[in-house]
């Protein structure tokens, strides 16, 4: 590795923004290169930022030799191909939730980079955080006894427009790979993979999911109740209840800076604002690994990012949700 990780964007959307600030506030990562489809949006996102290369389409991004490690933040249905794109110039990737459309793509794009020997790494920010560490330090110490039951849910309320890509289709619309994969990944970081998978649906004009109410069972007895949407809003609470207490993140508890853990009588609550996005800890992450020779995170390891999405995939089975592009699977 060079003095500082330098970073590719695929996608100047509206997350990258976020990337840029958490990897401006890392005093060994920058942001190098970005790319798009569309030459005038590369320009005007590099120049807000200070990116001084700027490609028009993706390949050029992976071509360039001193881009350490690639950031996909393309509409869903472009995770796969434009990670396995860099994958197969020899890039590292950290590919944004969700981290493709189905277990299927997950598991090419995964096997491309253990073949290559190259770092991946869902962008699952939360899973970062600090106080993230603290909910699976709690969680595993016994101090709340043995975790039986999650509730959580993360829903908003979204102007309907059937071509957005939270209700198109073609984009992978719907609640469930757009939010509801948060709450879903932190039942998986908790308990691992459930045996029991259901839930119901509502279903709109698109045929997408707008809502949807979500309940998981594990082989060790723990169950999670979970609710996303994009047409309601949700408190966007996490409780964690165990057999000797709990803890729960306050709203938005997929920006974990706030823990209250009640044990033993006590309530005991911590505050550790994030430092800048909140998308510096997984911009850390993987610059630790790759200065580590690590392919992959033990925070979030690329076999539960595949459990996480046939979970996903089972839900959707479930609710007769299919999209195009999976027609030609």
């Amino acid at each position: 590795m060079t003095e500082k990780i330098r970073w590719g964007i695929i996608g100047p959307g509206g997350i990258a923004n976020n990337l840029v600030k958490g990897v401006q506030a890392l005093p060994d990562a920058e942001v190098l290169a970005v790319a798009s489809r569309d030459g005038d949006r590369a320009e005007a996102f590099g120049e807000k930022w200070g990116i001084p290369r700027r490609y028009t389409g993706y390949e050029a991004l992976v071509a360039d030799p001193d881009v350490d490690i690639v950031y996909v933040s393309t509409p869903h249905p472009y995770h796969a191909p434009c990670a396995l794109l860099a994958l197969k110039a020899g890039k590292p990737v950290m590919c944004e939730k969700p981290f493709t459309v189905n277990a299927g793509e997950a598991r090419s794009v995964v096997e491309a980079a253990r073949a290559g020997g190259l770092f991946l790494m869902e962008a699952m920010w939360s899973r970062f955080f600090p106080l993230m560490a603290t909910v699976r330090e709690v969680a595993s110490s016994g101090r709340i006894g043995e975790p039986l039951l999650l509730h959580a849910d993360f829903g908003f309320r979204a102007g309907f427009n059937p071509e957005s890509r939270l209700f198109s289709p073609a984009l992978a619309g719907g609640g469930l790979l757009d939010v509801g994969v948060y709450p879903i990944s932190l039942a998986s970081m908790l308990f691992g993979k459930p045996d029991r998978v259901t839930g119901l649906a509502n279903l709109g004009q698109t045929n997408v999911d707008e809502a949807a109410v979500i309940s998981l069972a594990y082989p060790g007895g723990a169950m999670a109740a979970l609710s996303t949407g994009v047409r309601v809003n949700t408190p966007q609470v996490a409780y964690i209840m165990g057999s000797d207490g709990s803890m729960e993140i306050p709203s938005p508890w997929w920006v974990p800076e706030r823990l209250i853990i009640k044990s033993g009588g006590q309530t005991e609550e911590l505050n550790v604002p994030k430092t800048a996005s909140g998308f510096e800890y997984q911009a850390a992450e993987a610059g630790r690994c790759l200065r580590e020779g690590l392919t992959e995170s033990p925070i979030l390891p690329l076999d539960e990012t595949i459990d996480v999405m046939e979970t996903m995939d089972t839900l959707r089975a479930q609710w007769g949700v299919r999209y195009p592009m999976e027609e030609q699977q």
